[in-house]
């Protein structure tokens, strides 16, 4: 056509090389289309056997609180609630636990205190019904300067160690040494007068 002849074509450039176009560290497989993943996805509302799964569902939550039960007595990280995990809050934990509160001495004497006012207004004893009140006043202004001393000495520690410190761990750790150290939980890993971990 247009007066060229087959003759004088240009000639056949040579084959491009091949080039693998395979991404390096890819997942080794295609990528699915997004119908099949939704139907692999879809799944009724309802199971098909309720009691079954309600059956199921039941001992997946008594093995989990079984796990947390466990963690919170040995101090394993990976099964702690929420609230307790985390490397912030075990030094807190531990530098409570390092020291002697009196705010976990603060029950016992107010239990002490109420049982000898119940027993003092029978008698009529005004004088130590008066004095039961004075020592559950005087422990509470007592319990509530111990208190402030340790949010302050918690803060100092955490700006020596941490960087960023979480929010709340002062509160945490305040809230921690009110309770006997018995009754902790997670329950104290060192012993009064350590230094934290």
């Amino acid at each position: 056509m247009f007066g060229r002849s087959k003759e004088k074509q240009a000639p056949e450039a040579p084959p491009a090389p091949v080039v693998e176009l395979t991404k390096q560290g890819g997942k080794g497989r295609p990528t699915p289309r997004r119908s099949e993943a939704q139907a692999r996805n879809a799944r009724p509302l309802v199971p098909a056997d309720r009691k079954a799964a309600a059956k199921a569902a039941r001992a997946a939550q008594r093995e989990e609180r079984m796990k947390v039960q466990q963690a919170l007595l040995t101090g394993d990280e990976r099964h702690l609630p929420a609230r307790d995990r985390g490397p912030q809050r075990r030094f807190v934990r531990d530098l409570v636990d390092a020291r002697r509160n009196v705010g976990e001495y603060f029950l016992i004497i107010a239990g002490a205190s109420l049982l000898l006012s119940v027993v003092a207004q029978p008698l009529g004893s005004a004088e130590l019904l008066l004095a039961t009140t004075l020592l559950i006043y005087g422990m509470l202004a007592v319990v509530v300067v111990d208190s402030v001393l340790l949010g302050r000495r918690i803060k100092k520690a955490l700006a020596q160690r941490f960087e960023t410190p979480e929010r709340g761990l002062v509160s945490y750790g305040v809230t921690r040494a009110l309770q006997i150290r018995r009754m902790r939980r997670p329950v104290p890993m060192v012993e009064r007068g350590a230094h934290p971990r």
